[in-house]
């Protein structure tokens, strides 16, 4: 059936997103080594990461899909959720941290050693993120669609539907942040 073809794809658009505005952050990056550190980029990238990379989509993967996966299909959902797509949810929150953390000391001292971590994190997120999307599309999601109950998919679409209702008031100003980015 086709329960989940909604969720899946929105979720896989939402990754083509994320991964736009990786490409835009790794060639921000790349600007870094020619000598501009363009801190109002990397101040909205934080924006757009914590608001809708993470903020939105992460937190209806965590909500509704994964939920539903620990919930119903036993250990190795465990092991591919909660040992696998959590662990990098949280990386990347990390990278974010230190990548906001060395932005405001390259904002106070113009450090080179801040410069270099300000590449490190931002990189890293993109990395990671990268390789996270291709795991969740060619193998989380088609592992749920296959293994879910019938009426577990039911109410995951049901709830999902629901949440993407919800977002839409914020979709403008998704918008907005990302042409500011670039994107």
């Amino acid at each position: 059936m086709d329960t989940l073809k909604y969720t899946i794809e929105y979720l896989e658009d939402e990754h083509e997103e994320i991964l736009a505005f990786c490409k835009r952050m790794e060639e921000k990056c790349l600007e870094i080594l020619h000598g501009n550190v363009d801190k109002e980029f990397f101040r909205r990238a934080i924006s757009f990461i914590r608001l809708y990379a993470d903020g939105l989509h992460h937190k209806k993967e965590e909500d509704i899909l994964f939920k539903a996966m620990l919930d119903n299909l036993g250990p190795l959902a465990e092991k591919v959720v909660r040992g696998g797509m959590l662990v990098e949810h949280q990386m990347a929150r990390g990278y974010v941290m230190e990548l906001e953390n060395n932005l405001n000391l390259f904002e106070e001292n113009s450090d080179d050693l801040a410069k270099l971590h300000i590449i490190t994190n931002a990189m890293a997120y993109v990395e990671l993120l990268r390789n996270h999307a291709e795991k969740e599309n060619k193998t989380v999601y088609p592992f749920a669609d296959k293994s879910l109950p019938e009426d577990v998919k039911e109410e995951v679409a049901r709830e999902m539907k629901e949440r993407v209702r919800e977002e839409e008031k914020s979709l403008e100003d998704k918008k907005n942040l990302m042409e500011s980015l670039g994107i």
